[in-house]
């Protein structure tokens, strides 16, 4: 016969959290605080006045000249990062820092093809942020996202790297690739804020939201972004060269480096391409995995941004690529991206 009579050495709460489990709490809670801490005042709200559109001149309704979003400072000379989309149109762009000035910012460049745009404000004492190495990260690490929905400033949610290597369409109607996932809650108005890990880093640039689904965020990552960035900082605008594909990251396993004597441990597939390209990509075909161009090893999608730069427009170049069961040499001609 079971007894369920309780004595002094019978615990009164069994299922109520150790004290072990409560310290584990304390340290994921300490990271989130920590984090919030590090980079709160570098998070910024921007205020968008927008020009009127001749369709929206057309129609009757009345339309919101306003638009917010968020940004996140990244030098002590006062570059912001934002999303392209976010000011798009701007007549007037207005920044708000978490200490309470409201400054006014030009724009300095935007990249609609990776919905990556920068913003400069005069101003002392600013804050600032650094990007941190987006290839370094893993599926179920902690993501911090920081920003400003539906003009609540400042708002913090955390969640985990969902997926890597997502594509995803931007409004130019382009296609952003190795695109980072989490179900880090996103908002309007959090577009543009920074997406960090447990170190306070900037790993991705927040950019959409699937408005029916739930938990699906998606990230421009923080290697791309840097690139775009230190281009639209130095030229106002990014000049490069496309081959007319969509294409995703893919790892190796061990046997296919031996087997390829491969440089690399990961590669581009070819997921799509372009039959209207102005590109000349016609020996290229769906499930190529691309591992070099011309001399230079090709391990991610930033590594093919990166080298696909404005030198390569219309230049014969050499793609070297995993197909069959073979590794072959075939060549391409980048276009240039308009």
């Amino acid at each position: 016969m079971v007894d369920f009579t309780s004595d002094e050495n019978t615990p009164q709460h069994p299922f109520r959290t150790s004290h072990n489990d409560g310290q584990l709490l304390d340290a994921y809670s300490q990271t989130v605080i920590s984090v919030a801490k590090k980079t709160s005042d570098a998070v910024v709200q921007i205020q968008v006045k927008k020009r009127p559109t001749a369709q929206k001149q057309r129609t009757r309704k009345p339309q919101n000249p306003f638009g917010t979003g968020s940004g996140f400072i990244i030098s002590s000379d006062g570059f912001i990062v934002t999303n392209s989309h976010v000011i798009k149109g701007a007549e007037k762009i207005t920044v708000n820092l978490q200490d309470g000035r409201q400054l006014p910012a030009q724009l300095i460049g935007d990249d609609p093809a990776t919905d990556i745009a920068v913003l400069q404000i005069n101003a002392e004492n600013l804050s600032f942020i650094k990007f941190g190495d987006s290839d370094a990260l893993q599926v179920g690490q902690i993501a911090i996202a920081i920003g400003n929905p539906f003009g609540f400033q400042y708002t913090l949610t955390v969640g985990v790297v969902s997926a890597l290597g997502r594509t995803l369409r931007t409004e130019s109607q382009r296609l952003i690739d190795d695109v980072i996932q989490t179900d880090a809650a996103l908002n309007p108005g959090n577009s543009g804020g920074p997406l960090l890990n447990s170190f306070g880093e900037v790993i991705g640039v927040n950019t959409a939201i699937i408005a029916s689904g739930q938990g699906l965020c998606f990230a421009v990552t923080s290697n791309l972004a840097e690139y775009i960035v230190g281009k639209l900082i130095i030229d106002g605008k990014v000049r490069r060269g496309v081959i007319g594909i969509a294409g995703q990251t893919v790892r190796f396993n061990p046997r296919v480096i031996q087997r390829f004597q491969l440089e690399v441990k990961s590669g581009v597939q070819v997921q799509q391409i372009e039959a209207k390209s102005a590109a000349y990509n016609s020996e290229l075909t769906n499930g190529d995995i691309i591992v070099g161009l011309n001399m230079s090893k090709i391990n991610s999608i930033d590594d093919l941004h990166k080298l696909l730069d404005e030198k390569s427009i219309g230049q014969a170049v050499q793609l070297e690529v995993l197909r069959g069961g073979k590794k072959e040499k075939i060549k391409v001609i980048p276009a240039e991206l308009k």
